[in-house]
């Protein structure tokens, strides 16, 4: 078995009115994640997540505003023999999604409850244990 390519990406924790966080489906997968994708070439982990946001649900905000979460290897969800590193950011204040570019679908997260089990293994491996250590729940 060959060693799994490195897939460097950048995600964002988006939550709604009722705290709830914006999970999204790519076309033609079957995992929920974060809004995020690969930065382009010049591109900091907090630009590449600010135009990922914007080119996948229409949320605009500025690379400046984002507050790092923290970094994690993960296995891709949608991607065999691939593990990503992903820089993960979270939005500050609440927002609505519309699906875009090559989103297909987006769901929204209550972290109180169990979780599905179509989610992809960043959110249920490092980000949700994070946020709800953060929270000091669960």
């Amino acid at each position: 078995m060959s060693s799994p390519h490195l897939l460097i990406v950048s995600a964002v924790c988006v939550y709604d009115e009722d705290g709830r966080l914006l999970t999204v489906r790519k076309r033609g997968t079957e995992k929920f994640m974060h809004p995020g994708g690969k930065p382009e070439p010049g591109e900091s982990a907090a630009q590449a997540a600010s135009r990922e946001l914007q080119e996948e649900v229409g949320i605009r905000i500025g690379a400046d505003e984002l507050q790092h979460l923290g970094t994690w290897d993960a296995a891709a969800a949608n991607e065999e023999n691939t593990v990503i590193r992903a820089s993960v950011f979270t939005a500050p204040g609440t927002w609505q999604a519309v699906p875009a570019a090559e989103i297909e679908a987006v769901r929204w997260l209550d972290l109180d409850r169990e979780w599905p089990a179509d989610l992809a293994p960043l959110l249920t491996e490092h980000v949700l244990p994070t946020l709800l250590q953060a929270r000091g729940s669960r």
